[in-house]
């Protein structure tokens, strides 16, 4: 029973201790502690007369009081710094008397709003002193640093970029600053002043369907839609540039221009390796009031064009006529391999990567530049399900030359056509990379005494240039041989295989005929 007053009297020390809240709760809380005392001091005065006093004894030992009988007021000082007397009995019992007549402290009421109003006051207070705080730093910084009529802006690299063009960075990288941009919205002028310069070319042709049990090959009649670009004109014709694959397998081709005045065209020259072609519409067959609407086409520079710029595509999508797609360059020199449908064959070029819309008849037509020049020549469009705006076009200062070529250059006669005596085979691009043979044409036999045996050419090179122009074939080299005479001297660039690695080398050939 003794042993759970004892914890009682504890555990209620130590939570009125801890929480000064309590004390208020219990108001005979000092009352109790001061009864304990008292009786505590006297039971040691009556300990001390019945042993006779203090007086010529040694003063004995006194255990120290336990940490849980410890109270603030048994270690406060009487009056002129004595020690603490209990005094008489009778005092004793009068104040005694008096401590338990005492009423207990009313408690101070605290209501909900109160405590609202007290944080209210603290939240006023922490603002005003952390606003007065950060006010003077920010003085005293602007103060060491100097004054700027700048206003900082914020960057992703974490540096800052100032109102007046520079910038500052802690690290070394700078910053990207770009001073103004552009964004295609409006495209009718552009449209207006190169729209009559674009043509629809409708291919009337046949492709085999199919061999019967005797190996007759049997074929059916297509129509097929394309683009085409009005880059010349002499007194007697207009040519116009479009792709190889457009006017491939062709029995009759028409020209539409802007007018929608429909005309005959036909076949000036054709380069299966780079997938031009150029057409040509005699002027007699044109109609006066056609010819006072169409134009010829501003050849830009491919070569100046930067990614992100600009671009407007104009042709003859799905061939309901001309359409015109914008976006902008998304890469230049793009590596693109496309399989000729004719030959099976890979073709590949470098080529400029647009988003743009190239959609199925814009092959041929115009990809231009915020100036309205053509700037490349719409060829492919990456079609998967999974891309989106990949778009492929000719450079046109790549192209440029091989147009000049294509026009100028004629079918030599049969009497007079170059000869240059080999013999070999195709080297596709699939066929290099399994081989470890460059890509081109591997050349199986020389003919004795021929240019390609006078110019060293050998069995086991691999011709891959003609005069400047790509060899991709057997086919490919005796179409480009058909334009040049006998005598015609030319550059042939061949691949050698020297002690394991192949080597370039150019050499000159002087072309022969084909009955010498």
């Amino acid at each position: 029973m003794e042993n759970r007053e004892n914890n009682n009297s504890d555990s209620l020390y130590s939570y009125s201790y801890l929480n000064q809240e309590n004390q208020e709760r219990n108001p005979n809380y000092y009352e109790k502690k001061e009864d304990e005392s008292v009786q505590r001091i006297s039971r040691q005065e009556e300990n001390q007369e019945n042993n006779g006093g203090l007086e010529g004894r040694e003063a004995q030992p006194q255990s120290c009081p336990r940490n849980d009988q410890q109270f603030y007021h048994t270690s406060q000082p009487g009056e002129n710094g004595q020690p603490y007397n209990a005094g008489s009995e009778a005092e004793k019992k009068s104040k005694k008397a008096e401590r338990k007549n005492k009423k207990p402290r009313e408690k101070k009421p605290h209501g909900f709003g109160m405590a609202i109003a007290k944080c209210a006051a603290l939240a006023l207070v922490f603002g005003l002193v952390s606003g007065t705080v950060f006010y003077g730093t920010g003085i005293g910084f602007e103060y060491t640093r100097g004054s700027s009529d700048t206003v900082p802006l914020k960057t992703t690299s974490g540096g800052e970029s100032k109102m007046d063009g520079t910038t500052s960075n802690s690290s070394n990288l700078s910053t990207t600053n770009v001073s103004a941009g552009t964004t295609v919205n409006d495209v009718s002028d552009i449209v207006d002043h190169t729209m009559p310069s674009i043509v629809a070319i409708t291919n009337m042709g046949q492709e085999p369907v199919g061999r019967d049990f005797f190996g007759r090959t049997y074929v059916q009649d297509t129509e097929s839609a394309g683009s085409g670009i009005i880059i010349g004109q002499t007194e007697e014709e207009i040519y116009i540039v479009t792709n190889n694959h457009v006017v491939a397998n062709s029995n009759q081709l028409t020209v539409n221009f802007v007018d929608d005045q429909a005309v005959t065209a036909d076949i000036k020259g054709t380069d299966a390796s780079t997938d031009l072609a150029v057409i040509s519409v005699a002027v007699k067959d044109i109609p006066a009031e056609t010819m006072e609407k169409i134009k010829v086409a501003t050849l830009g520079n491919s070569e100046d064009i930067r990614v992100g710029q600009g671009s407007v595509a104009i042709g003859n999508a799905l061939g309901y006529g001309q359409s015109v797609t914008t976006g902008v360059i998304s890469a230049v020199d793009r590596e693109v391999s496309v399989e000729d449908e004719n030959t099976g064959e890979y073709i590949t070029n470098n080529l400029i990567q647009t988003s743009a819309a190239i959609n199925p008849g814009n092959s041929g037509g115009a990809l231009l530049n915020m100036k309205g020049e053509v700037i490349g020549i719409n060829s492919i469009k990456y079609n998967d399900t999974r891309v989106e705006g990949m778009g492929f076009a000719i450079p046109i200062s790549a192209a440029e030359p091989i147009i000049n070529n294509l026009i100028t250059r004629e079918v030599v006669d049969e009497a007079e056509t170059a000869y240059l005596g080999v013999s070999g085979q195709d080297v596709t691009e699939e066929m290099a990379r399994s081989f470890g043979i460059p890509e081109g044409l591997y050349i199986t036999s020389v003919q004795e005494n021929s240019a390609a045996a006078q110019a060293g050419i050998k069995k086991g090179d691999v011709i891959t240039k003609f005069d400047g122009r790509d060899v991709r074939s057997m086919d490919n080299l005796m179409e480009i041989i058909q334009y040049y005479k006998a005598g015609t001297e030319v550059e042939v660039t061949i691949q050698t295989n020297q002690n394991g690695e192949w080597q370039e080398q150019k050499l000159p050939v002087k072309l022969g005929k084909k009955n010498d």
